[in-house]
């Protein structure tokens, strides 16, 4: 379960290692991860409260931001062209929105050695499932604080984290969302080891 702090006079929520959490975010708010031991992922998705069906693309957010490196200045949109999210602000400039959340299969297929868990996938899955958000509707998460570089010849590798202890992204909504999070449960993601996440959520006359 996320663990609830005090920081600043801004709750900072904990969410622990390997689990997820799923929250509201209004139009306005600026939503805060923070990676607080470095080296972690945090999977993130967003969902149109008004209809869920309504869900952050990797694709359309390639297309229209004309680029694969999301950072500070870009925005995060929708399947059906909306923007979602706007980067206010970024710490680290590595993320990833290529690979899909980790699961069951894919404790399986890399991780063969290692039990099975149910990954952010799974996690995702039981967090978002209040909302009315299906398994099936869970589509590729932006990947917060994931290292993904793409070789020459179009291969993709998955190197530990480049964030460090403190680091964060900020992020805008630019709608009223259903927002999944994780502490992301994947060995090679996270360099080998499994630490919490932390978030915040700021009203709006804190945003920027």
């Amino acid at each position: 379960m996320p663990l609830p702090r005090s920081a600043g006079g801004v709750s900072v929520i904990e969410i622990p290692p390997r689990s997820g959490a799923a929250f509201t975010l209004g139009k306005g708010q600026v939503l805060r991860v923070i990676d607080p031991e470095g080296r972690q992922v945090s999977d993130l998705l967003a969902y149109n409260v008004a209809d869920v069906r309504e869900a952050i693309s990797n694709g359309r957010t390639f297309d229209y931001e004309e680029t694969i490196a999301l950072t500070a200045g870009h925005r995060l949109w929708s399947n059906r062209s909306n923007p979602m999210l706007s980067i206010v602000e970024d710490t680290v400039g590595r993320h990833d929105f290529l690979l899909t959340p980790c699961s069951e299969a894919t404790f399986r297929h890399f991780y063969p050695e290692h039990p099975v868990h149910p990954g952010c996938f799974g996690n995702l899955a039981e967090a978002l499932a209040p909302y009315g958000v299906e398994a099936d509707m869970i589509p590729c998460a932006f990947n917060l604080f994931m290292n993904v570089p793409v070789t020459p010849d179009g291969r993709l590798r998955v190197d530990p984290p480049m964030s460090r202890p403190g680091d964060y992204i900020r992020l805008r909504a630019e709608m009223d969302l259903v927002v999944g999070l994780t502490a992301c449960s994947a060995y090679a993601s996270n360099g080998g080891s499994f630490k919490p996440i932390h978030y915040q959520l700021e009203d709006q006359g804190v945003a920027s």
